[in-house]
């Protein structure tokens, strides 16, 4: 099961973060990962296991300034991860999470068309992660916060 709801709004620093856009970063990070989580683990339990991943940032690690909510509610996504997959090792579900950085898309290179985005990791290549996270290759894996960086 892959939690791939999110998105990131304009940044904000703490002190301009009004209520409305706070809420709604949780709201698009956090709470969807957590009511998909939650939704999800009688399904796999009642397979006998399965594997979860959660997409958090890279902003989890850097803590950009000027995206406050953004920051906070990705961290919110890794600390989830980490405890389900303390809670749900006896069912033999695996939790992991993936912290891309810019993604390289044609929205992200008309938004910086600055950047050096060929560093960037593509969607797939941060595709090719997921499926091996996804896999039941990846059985040892659990709790598990995994840098998708590409180069940059």
């Amino acid at each position: 099961m892959g939690s791939l709801v999110g998105g990131w709004a304009a940044g904000l620093d703490v002190k301009d973060t009004n209520d409305v856009r706070f809420d709604w970063m949780l709201d698009l990070n956090l709470r969807s990962a957590f009511y998909t989580l939650r939704s999800a683990i009688p399904h796999l339990e009642n397979a006998g296991g399965g594997r979860v991943l959660l997409v958090g940032s890279r902003a989890v690690v850097d803590a950009p300034p000027g995206q406050a909510a953004f920051n906070i509610a990705k961290a919110g996504v890794v600390a989830l991860g980490r405890t389900a997959a303390m809670e749900l090792e006896e069912a033999d579900i695996t939790v992991n999470v993936i912290l891309p950085s810019v993604i390289d898309t044609p929205a992200t290179r008309k938004s910086l068309p600055y950047a050096e985005y060929l560093k960037w990791p593509t969607p797939d290549e941060i595709a090719a992660v997921a499926e091996f996270i996804l896999s039941g290759e990846s059985g040892v894996m659990s709790g598990a916060v995994i840098p998708v960086y590409g180069r940059s």
